[in-house]
């Protein structure tokens, strides 16, 4: 599985791509033909404290899954994202057994 991370409007640090890796990661746990997952990180340019956007797209083989979240950190986006798509790849994994 390959993980493609950009970070726009900031400069991501080292610490911030490994939480992203890590969590990214405990996918394959749920579901192991995951192809390629793309997450980008941005800042809206919004004057409240939660606005920090985490996206996550996950190629599976035959379909893509997408999760996007605003929070007030960029770690809680991305945990949001995470738990958004497991349930994704439970119904996917439901969907693939019933055929």
């Amino acid at each position: 599985m390959t993980i493609n991370t950009q970070s726009v409007h900031f400069d991501a640090d080292t610490k911030l791509l490994e939480f992203v890796n890590e969590r990214v990661n405990k996918l394959s746990s749920i579901y192991e033909n995951i192809v390629d997952v793309d997450v980008i990180l941005r800042l809206d340019k919004s004057s409240t404290n939660d606005n920090k956007i985490a996206e996550i797209k996950l190629r599976v083989k035959g379909s893509e899954l997408f999760a996007k979240k605003q929070c007030l950190s960029f770690e809680e986006a991305v945990d949001n994202s995470i738990d958004a798509l497991k349930t994704q790849l439970k119904k996917y994994k439901e969907k693939l057994l019933e055929v």
